[in-house]
């Protein structure tokens, strides 16, 4: 932990990203010790269809939830909507979005929150309280059906920070994490291959998407499960 932390400073601070292996974040969340590990993990079966990606031809599951960081830790605040202005999304951007609450939160996930609140905070001293929301997604693929996991294409989120962490590939093929400059120059690409593996970006300086997804099996179920947890200064917050 003491060697990969620096590590990972240095390469955000850097190039505006960093790909963490699922080695260095089971080690820097002392996954193992997590009780509620699986049932985390088996709380993606119970995402809910995003009927407003639905509503524009497209699929996923997901659920939602919004948290406060400050110098007392993190804690949950009442559920509200996910709203981005259509700078940052144009497919559904300058829209309320409802979806349902996050309920799986116990350690495992409070322990992540944690990480990132570290870690980012970290990079940001200056900021006393932090926004963060937190988004469960399965992308879905089917024989006749790409999933895509950014429909709206290379974006930034309109956030400081945002970790990408791997849960889950079921028959997944692709999936390929871009990462690109302003200007849309290539900086980088990796594929989240294995539980834990994840990926940190400096949203306010790089752009990032993800390439669609297809079935190994085209018989079988394929899904690709993510927790995506953005961190963004608050400045109601004081």
């Amino acid at each position: 932990m003491t060697t990969a932390l620096p590590a990972l400073y240095d390469q955000l601070r850097q190039d505006g990203f960093a790909f963490a292996t699922a080695d260095t974040m089971r080690d820097l969340l002392d996954a193992a010790t997590l009780p509620d590990w699986a049932t985390f993990t088996a709380s993606w079966d119970t995402l809910a269809p995003d009927a407003y990606l639905a509503s524009v031809g497209r699929h996923r599951r997901r659920r939602h939830a919004v948290f406060a960081a400050d110098a007392q830790g993190v804690r949950r605040e009442p559920d509200q909507p996910h709203y981005q202005s259509k700078t940052y999304n144009t497919l559904q951007g300058d829209i309320e979005r409802w979806f349902e609450p996050i309920v799986a939160d116990g350690p495992s996930l409070r322990r992540i929150l944690g990480f990132c609140h570290g870690f980012f905070g970290g990079l940001a001293p200056q900021v006393d309280r932090w926004r963060v929301e937190v988004h469960q997604f399965r992308i879905e693929a089917r024989a006749d059906e790409a999933g895509e996991p950014t429909p709206e294409g290379v974006h930034r989120d309109g956030v400081d920070y945002v970790l990408v962490l791997l849960v889950d590939r079921t028959n997944i093929e692709s999936g390929t994490t871009t990462i690109h400059a302003p200007d849309g120059r290539l900086l980088g690409s990796f594929t989240l291959v294995h539980p834990l593996d994840a990926a940190l970006v400096d949203d306010a300086r790089v752009f990032h998407g993800v390439t669609a997804v297809t079935p190994k099996n085209p018989s079988l179920p394929a899904h690709r499960d993510v927790l995506v947890v953005t961190f963004r200064a608050d400045a109601t917050g004081g």
